[in-house]
């Protein structure tokens, strides 16, 4: 089976050794993605929400340089530094995935990359 790396200029870039996005069959697997500008590769500020709209626009150009789009998404896990967010980052994630929501773990972890207070990371079908 083959594998292929998924790269965007819309999405910040890998800060360490790997890809944005690898496709292996009919399934996309995207790294998980905090709340980076693409442009400058800083991390955003402003809170939960702010972060959490950044981090799903991010998802969605991965998804978009791989030919699919957030319909395609299957399954997402969610990390908060702090699980009280939950609501917040929910009513954020709502927005992006109003048709067709995937299945979703959301877990509390004791601390995320560049102080992050999210990170989400997700698998798309690729339609045959």
């Amino acid at each position: 089976m083959d594998k292929k790396s998924i790269h965007t200029g819309q999405a910040p870039a890998a800060i360490g050794p790997y890809s944005q996005a690898v496709q292996v069959g009919e399934f996309v697997y995207t790294s998980g993605q905090i709340a980076l500008d693409p442009q400058t590769g800083e991390m955003l500020t402003g809170g939960i929400e702010r972060e959490t709209e950044r981090v799903l626009q991010s998802l969605e150009a991965i998804l978009i340089a791989a030919g699919l789009s957030l319909d395609a998404v299957v399954k997402t896990t969610v990390y908060l530094a702090d699980l009280s967010h939950f609501g917040s980052m929910n009513q954020v994630y709502e927005r992006f995935f109003r048709n067709n929501k995937p299945a979703r773990a959301c877990v509390q972890v004791a601390a995320l990359p560049r102080g992050a207070l999210v990170e989400i990371d997700a698998v798309a079908w690729v339609k045959g």
